[in-house]
């Protein structure tokens, strides 16, 4: 039985690894597709604010 259980924690500790590195994988892709998507909006906030005339983010300075 002793085997056996080891066998099962050694599974359990694999899993819990793999499942650890794809979460890093994922944090890496959500923060790269965030700087995108704050990149993104930046230039949509100048372009806004160009077209509108308005300082809509408050800087103190339009586009």
């Amino acid at each position: 039985m002793g085997l056996f259980w080891d066998l099962i924690q050694q599974s359990e500790l694999e899993n819990q690894k793999g499942k650890a590195e794809s979460l890093e994988e994922r944090v890496a892709v959500l923060e790269t597709e965030l700087s995108t998507t704050k990149a993104l909006l930046l230039k949509t906030l100048h372009i806004l604010e160009k077209s509108s005339g308005l300082d809509i983010n408050d800087d103190g300075k339009i586009g």
